[in-house]
């Protein structure tokens, strides 16, 4: 008895062997032949797919409450980087730690921006926020804006695999109507908000996008990127900001530690001047994949409805 244990249970481990090495064969195929892209944030991970399809297997680097001024590539990243038919990233200086590997990947493979298809005459300079840097690279929070970046991927494809370019044009077409539709939705919600009322104050100024494309005053406690800390000054500036003009509520974001802006919600409080949390809003990352703030236009819907309900 014991040895027809033993004859079993030797089958059933070569069975189940079998059937791993026929799974890991099948996924295998499925990517045979696909255009393989690495992305970095995952809005742009999401374009490539909707517009991709079928024919493209894509890796984003950047999950969900990542936040890419601060991200560092580890090996696994290079080595997913290095094994990609063609690199998608955002440029000006989102990911500024991994500036210098996009400009080594260029000189082997396929290494594109994004964002440098757009005129640089309508993007928004630190000077708007004050601040004496480069260009705000929130290009996603206006739609329209962000619609220039899936044309730039549509291209990217459609040149580096002519065979299937009218799949991707087909795929980008439908993309863009369902941008537009966006675009058109969010102005039309954010109007629904009384005027003196559309006032978004965040942990840090990546909105400012935003507040241009829909008629909101945009105020961030640190600046265009979270590589530079919110001082006392900033805390106690936006304290007082708040409290004269009688906002009531601020924002906090999936991928930005809340501690400077509850500082201020503290600050408010101890003048007599209570301040809600409005809510969570995704800013430079997503939510998580399988959500439907996991897309890029369900964070966008996501977003606007957070906004509107606390301020409307």
């Amino acid at each position: 008895m014991r040895r027809l244990l033993k004859i079993a249970f030797f089958i059933g481990c070569i069975a189940l062997i079998t059937a791993c090495g026929s799974g890991a064969g099948e996924r295998g195929a499925e990517a045979e032949g696909k255009i393989k892209v690495t992305a970095t944030i995952g809005m742009i991970t999401d374009i490539v797919r909707e517009i991709g399809g079928e024919h493209v297997a894509v890796t984003g680097l950047m999950k969900a409450g990542v936040d890419p001024h601060l991200y560092k590539a580890s090996q696994g990243d290079i080595k997913k980087l290095d094994q990609a038919d063609i690199i998608f990233y955002n440029g000006l200086h989102l990911e500024g730690k991994m500036v210098e590997i996009f400009e080594n990947m260029a000189k082997k493979k396929t290494t594109v921006a994004v964002s440098d298809r757009i005129d640089r005459s309508m993007l928004r300079t630190g000077a708007e926020n004050g601040m004496d840097t480069e260009y705000d690279p929130h290009i996603w929070f206006h739609v329209k804006l962000w619609m220039k970046a899936a044309e730039t991927v549509r291209d990217t494809l459609a040149e580096h695999d002519p065979a299937h370019a009218d799949d991707y044009r087909k795929n980008a077409e439908t993309y863009l109507q369902e941008l537009q539709r966006l675009h058109e939705e969010t102005a039309e919600k954010i109007e629904s908000i009384p005027e003196q009322s559309r006032v978004l104050v965040t942990a840090h100024d990546a909105f400012g996008y935003f507040g241009d494309a829909y008629g909101m005053k945009v105020m961030g406690l640190q600046g265009i990127s979270t590589a530079s800390e919110a001082g006392t000054k900033d805390v106690t500036d936006l304290r007082d900001y708040l409290i004269e003009h009688n906002i009531k509520a601020v924002f906090i974001e999936s991928s930005v530690p809340r501690k400077a802006i509850d500082a201020v919600i503290q600050g408010a409080k101890e003048k007599g001047h209570p301040i809600a949390i409005g809510g969570e809003l995704f800013s430079d990352a997503m939510g998580e994949e399988g959500t439907p703030e996991g897309t890029y236009i369900g964070m966008i819907r996501h977003n606007v409805d957070t906004i509107v309900e606390a301020l409307k």
